[in-house]
């Protein structure tokens, strides 16, 4: 998978780029990420990325030719299909199941807006899809962009040490993960379930589902309907 990240504050990505899973995951090979700044492919000597909305209104609107330029630059570069995606509020909202579906993909183009807002041209004829992570507004779309590319890369086959891993994370079956422990089996006056020390793999299994269920009504009885 290779995934192009396109914003005016590329320098934010190293802290997600740099460590952790993503990190491990472009080492070996499984994924390639590029994070660009848009202002290189402006023409102008202020590398100028924003202007006054036509009507007027407060705030400024991020210009539709520099992003243009930068898709353009980035799909000659890629072999194979690209699908470009809009982080903005009015998306589609960001799942499980949609990282998935994502997670397929081949080549990913992720442009994150910013200021007042940005072009509608960018969402009539350059991006594919529209994706938000939730029902409020940030500064721009590098968070989000953050949040999708962790999302994602973790699902990339090899990535995860236990390739098991994945089946029993929230929202998997639309449930939530079970209650989890480790070492020491008693800390205080807090013992660990005797179930889960019981060595009875049967039993083991048949707690955490329950629990898993249980945890689920409690918390989200929403994901229980689907």
């Amino acid at each position: 998978m290779r995934i192009d990240i396109i914003s005016i504050f590329p320098k934010m990505f190293s802290a997600v780029l740099d460590e952790s899973i993503v990190k491990r995951a472009q080492a070996k090979g499984k994924v390639k990420i590029f994070a660009h700044d848009l202002r290189d492919y402006t023409l102008d000597k202020h590398r100028k990325v924003d202007d006054r909305p036509f009507g007027g209104g407060s705030g400024m609107v991020m210009q539709v030719e520099p992003i243009f330029r930068a898709v353009q630059a980035i799909k000659k570069k890629v072999k194979g299909k690209v699908k470009v995606i809009l982080l903005c509020p009015q998306g589609k909202k960001f799942n499980q199941a949609y990282a998935k579906k994502l997670s397929t993909c081949c080549n990913l183009i992720l442009i994150c807006g910013h200021y007042e807002g940005i072009d509608e041209r960018v969402r009539q004829y350059l991006a594919d899809e529209e994706i938000s992570i939730g029902d409020y507004i940030l500064t721009g779309g590098e968070l989000a962009a953050m949040v999708l590319v962790d999302s994602l890369v973790r699902l990339i086959p090899g990535v995860l040490g236990d390739k098991n891993s994945l089946n029993f994370e929230s929202f998997e079956g639309n449930l939530l993960e079970y209650p989890q422990y480790s070492r020491p089996a008693k800390f205080r006056n807090w013992p660990v379930p005797e179930v889960l020390v019981s060595g009875d793999h049967d039993r083991i299994y048949a707690w955490r589902k329950f629990q898993a269920l249980k945890r689920t009504k409690q918390r989200r009885p929403d994901l229980l309907k689907k």
